[in-house]
């Protein structure tokens, strides 16, 4: 059975901090793409950022982009969203995913954390 299991949402003042991981288990870890999306309330789900099975490729969204970083250790099985100056807007609900390497869409998805950016 399948898992990916996100932790380290939570409450956040803007210009904080937060960071997210997500523990998978039931896939060969290191065969799979990684990334994070994220749905915003009353928006869809975009893609924030992702990362190929090495870490030597990753693909990060503008509206992140020198704030958010994704790293992954396949040892751990696991994947990591570093967020860093934090605004308003940054606030949804972040899910994991994971991508066999030569597929083309996204196969698995973790249950989604909150991520609330307020003063």
């Amino acid at each position: 059975q399948v898992q990916l299991v996100e932790s380290g949402g939570g409450l956040v003042q803007p210009g904080g901090s937060l960071r997210l991981s997500c523990a998978a288990s039931g896939i060969r870890f290191s065969g799979y793409v990684m990334g994070w999306y994220r749905q915003p309330p009353g928006k869809q789900r975009e893609l924030v950022t992702s990362i190929s099975r090495d870490s030597t490729t990753n693909y990060t969204n503008s509206s992140v982009k020198g704030r958010f970083a994704i790293s992954r250790d396949n040892a751990e099985n696991t994947v990591y969203l570093q967020m860093n100056s934090l605004k308003p807007e940054d606030t949804a609900v972040y899910y994991c995913a994971a991508r066999y390497y030569s597929s083309n869409s996204w196969s698995y998805w973790g249950q989604g954390t909150q991520v609330t950016v307020s003063s």
